[in-house]
């Protein structure tokens, strides 16, 4: 399909996108719930990486945490801001319900020949904490960075999609990294420990972002030829609790 036929084929205001799902959109929907999921389930564990100069603190869900904002842009660019923030909401109630299992899991009593004795509960305990962290910086950041998508690709008039990927991450990472290693770790990591993981994660998944935009603007490329589909979110609401 060339430009001018996607052109011709775009959809102006997300709120009419009423087609169904394509195998596509499924396919980014539960590559994000479980990315979101091992991310948050990963965030228990915190190490540490040499760089020499510097030697800071990280959550083990930094790997691969940054691809759902990844998928937040593909989402917002190409789907519209509607329909991403079903995925987002999505996304959170499976992230919820992994928790809440391990939660209860953790607090059953363990048999005397576990071979996990006394590691499962210490690990999981930790888990409603995460949860609840992870849960407030995800619903900031993400919705943050669909609403900044959304609203530059109006503003560029669909051009230089690598300002509205960046520009969105670094609003919406920043706030989703503050929030979430603040309430995760404040009170269970000294302060000069937790500002150092503040900013190395904020400079990870930004870098992440970036080194990744090519790829992003291959997916975008696919997308659009194959949906036939450019959603701008022209008329769109934007409250995020509007199911």
């Amino acid at each position: 399909m060339s430009s001018d036929q996607i052109q011709n084929n775009q959809i102006q205001n997300s709120a009419a996108t009423s087609a169904p799902r394509s195998r596509s959109f499924d396919l980014i929907l539960g590559l994000f719930a479980v990315v979101l999921v091992v991310s948050n389930l990963a965030s228990t564990k915190t190490a540490t990486v040499n760089l020499g100069f510097w030697q800071p603190a990280f959550d083990g869900g930094t790997f691969l945490f940054p691809l759902t904002y990844i998928f937040g842009d593909l989402l917002t660019e190409v789907y519209g801001y509607v329909r991403a923030r079903r995925v987002i909401w999505f996304g959170l109630a499976m992230n919820l319900l992994a928790t809440l299992t391990f939660a209860l899991v953790a607090a059953l009593p363990e048999s005397a020949d576990s071979p996990t004795r006394g590691a499962f509960g210490v690990v999981f305990a930790f888990a409603p904490r995460i949860l609840l962290a992870s849960t407030l910086a995800f619903f900031v950041g993400e919705f943050l960075n669909s609403y900044v998508l959304a609203r530059l690709k109006i503003a560029t008039q669909g051009k230089w999609l690598w300002t509205r990927t960046i520009g969105s991450t670094l609003i919406g990472q920043g706030a989703d990294t503050l929030v979430f290693s603040l309430v995760a770790f404040w009170g269970v990591l000294p302060n000069d420990v937790l500002w150092g993981l503040v900013l190395f994660n904020y400079l990870y998944k930004v870098g992440f972002e970036v080194v990744l935009t090519p790829v992003t603007y291959a997916v975008v490329r696919f997308l659009k030829r194959s949906e036939g589909i450019d959603t701008f979110d022209r008329q769109t609401d934007f409250n995020p609790f509007k199911l």
